[in-house]
């Protein structure tokens, strides 16, 4: 029987000691319903004492101890309200040889478990999403513990090594190499150094690339090592995996632009190019501080979405951005249209006087496209703006103070008027603080695919007919220059959803000044040489034809679908003509 003298005075005081540590009310109570131990929470709650008869003094209490004590029951959890305080009651039973000789119970308040409670559905949330990842992989994913032991493994594992998780896991991946499942182990390597480790396996005459990463807790330690496996056996497939790896880049790329753009949906800008991802880079990082920012680049490349991209993104979002094209205002109204002015400051001006762009825009942005435009007399008062921030109203006799962000484009050498004398250069040193240049679309040629479908697309929608451009229309819409940039490309693809009355948009729909300079630059690349006989030739072409394919399209699936053929015909002849 369990009772307080057998238990000696030094172990008794651990034994209190362990209990008063923990977090939870501890009652320990032996076969006649004393209290053997008591620690400080279960004290304070059920107010007893050790030695206490809990009989006695807690006869709601026994009663549930007791079927658990005396074998009735194995164990019990119930609530009870003792004292003013809901307390859940958790009975075990204390074995001793093969007789119970009394139970230990856990007293936990109701509000406790109700926090656990709640955060179990997050937890388990969360549980589920990581199992969702990890099984979803395409990728072969071991996980071990700082040991190198096996703790999970995943479907894409089971698959590349024609086994069962249920008999890896739990086995060392030492042991595993003994046994001649694998014949190295990242995993093993790093529980020995701490460090991530990369190496070729051999398994069953195929190679395996594995890479072990650990894992460590706050204090330093190896708590996990997660090991990411491949078969990179075939070499087609490591040609796949290059493609792969360059379309995911190709993807970060544009889950930035797309996240940088959330909001910019309906005026989408399109960026494949490293040059044209970097500008909108530029401008993401520019729109959190209250700089100048001065756009520069050919008409119609996009300058005025970059100042949208600017403005959604700053903390004056909320605030107007005023756009003003100062080329398009005549040179005797934009001082009035910029600064606004009083009443009677000139022939014709509102009895009451008018507010200027500056004022409009106070709190927020104004976007001077065309700046080079900008009269030398309204330079002074913009310059004038720049330096203390106050405007004076045309006719007026007193400044104001607006809080007003600047962003200037061009498309002029802003460097070469300024050395003319027809722009100031104060102005142009104020102006250029931050300068960020968009490139021109013959520079971004990785965009004009995307950016074809994609306005021929919003055209087509627009009228309500879906249309869709044949691969030789594509090809020659991809080398035509652009001088007009974007805004060229969508008055295109604008006219040739308008203009057809097919589905498919084809060559004989292209303007002539496009496929005749296209006819002639084929005609030229298809030459036939004196000392060339015809084999040579049709080999000259379809070398050329594979080069500009893949190109085009930068995979052979896609290369294939296009040419008629299969994917294999596509990769014997690439081999052939060296391109692969």
């Amino acid at each position: 029987m369990l009772n307080m003298q057998q238990i000696d005075l030094e172990t008794h005081r651990f034994l209190q000691k362990v209990f008063d540590a923990a977090g939870r009310g501890l009652l320990l109570i032996d076969g006649e319903s004393r209290a053997v131990l008591v620690n400080r929470l279960a004290c304070k709650w059920l107010e007893i004492a050790e030695g206490a008869r809990i009989s006695k003094e807690l006869p709601v209490f026994w009663a549930l101890a007791a079927p658990v004590v005396g074998a009735k029951q194995a164990a019990n959890e119930s609530p009870l309200l003792l004292n003013g305080r809901e307390i859940l009651v958790q009975i075990n039973p204390v074995i001793q040889g093969e007789k119970r000789t009394g139970a230990i119970c856990v007293l936990v308040e109701s509000r406790q478990v109700e926090n656990m409670s709640r955060q179990l559905p997050s937890l388990t949330s969360l549980s589920r999403e990581l199992d969702v990842i990890i099984n979803s992989s395409s990728d072969g994913l071991f996980v071990c513990d700082g040991q190198a032991n096996v703790i999970r493994m995943n479907p894409a594992s089971e698959k590349i090594h024609q086994t069962s998780s249920e008999d890896i896991v739990g086995r060392n991946m030492q042991e595993l190499v003994e046994d001649g499942f694998i014949d190295r182990s990242a995993a093993f390597e790093t529980s020995q150094s701490g460090k991530p480790a990369t190496l070729l396996q051999n398994k069953a005459g195929r190679k395996l690339m594995s890479i072990a990463t650990p894992v460590f807790n706050e204090t330093g330690e190896l708590e996990r090592i997660v090991v990411s496996e491949r078969d990179i056996t075939e070499i087609d497939r490591l040609h796949r995996e290059i493609e792969v790896q360059e379309a995911k880049a190709d993807e970060f790329r544009n889950q930035i632009l797309e996240q940088q753009q959330a909001e910019l949906e309906a005026r989408r800008v399109i960026a494949r190019s490293p040059a044209m991802v970097r500008a909108l880079g530029q401008a993401v990082k520019v729109s959190t501080a209250d700089s100048s920012v001065l756009l520069l680049g050919e008409s119609g490349v996009g300058k005025g979405l970059i100042a949208d991209l600017i403005h959604q993104h700053s903390a004056r979002r909320n605030s107007p951005l005023i756009k003003i094209n100062c080329g398009a205002i005549p040179e005797s109204l934009i001082e009035a249209e910029l600064f606004g002015y009083e009443k009677g400051a000139f022939t014709g001006a509102q009895t009451k006087g008018k507010p200027g762009h500056f004022e409009l825009a106070d709190g927020g942005i104004l976007f001077l496209d065309e700046i080079a435009e900008l009269p030398l007399a309204s330079q002074v008062k913009l310059l004038r703006f720049l330096e203390d921030g106050q405007i004076m109203r045309l006719g007026g006799t007193s400044s104001r103070t607006v809080d007003v962000r600047i962003l200037a484009a061009t498309h002029r050498d802003l460097d070469e008027m300024v050395a003319e004398g027809r722009f100031r250069h104060d102005l142009f040193y104020r102006l250029n603080v931050i300068p960020i240049v968009v490139p021109p679309l013959r520079e971004r040629r990785e965009c004009l695919v995307p950016l074809l479908r994609h306005y021929i697309e919003r055209f087509s929608a627009s009228v309500g007919r879906p249309k869709r451009l044949t691969r030789a229309a594509l090809d020659v819409l991809t080398h035509h220059s652009y001088p007009g940039n974007v805004r060229e490309l969508m008055n295109l693809c604008e006219r040739l959803v308008v203009m057809t009355d097919t589905e498919m948009i084809g060559l004989p729909d292209l303007p002539a000044e496009l496929t005749v300079g296209s006819q002639e630059e084929a005609l030229q690349r298809l030459q036939w040489r004196a000392d060339q006989t015809l084999p040579q030739v049709l080999d000259e072409v379809e070398k050329n034809l594979l080069s500009e394919a893949r190109e085009l399209f930068g995979n052979q699936t896609e290369m294939a679908e296009a040419l008629g053929v299969n994917q294999s015909t596509i990769a014997r002849k690439m081999r052939k003509h060296g391109l692969s």
